[in-house]
């Protein structure tokens, strides 16, 4: 399973419109995270029923 990313630090930005931008590569992999937090959820409601 991912750890949650941390966003990144203020100096890790220079703000120059990088492609890709360290914003950009973070919320691609909280997107990721969130994702595999809902599968894993998933199954254990699914045994509640």
């Amino acid at each position: 399973m991912l750890e949650k990313p941390l966003p990144p630090e203020d100096y890790e930005c220079c703000e120059s419109a990088c492609e890709p931008c360290v914003w950009d590569t973070y919320y691609e992999e909280l997107r990721e995270w969130q994702s595999q937090q809902v599968a894993a959820k998933k199954p254990e409601q699914d045994d509640k029923s």
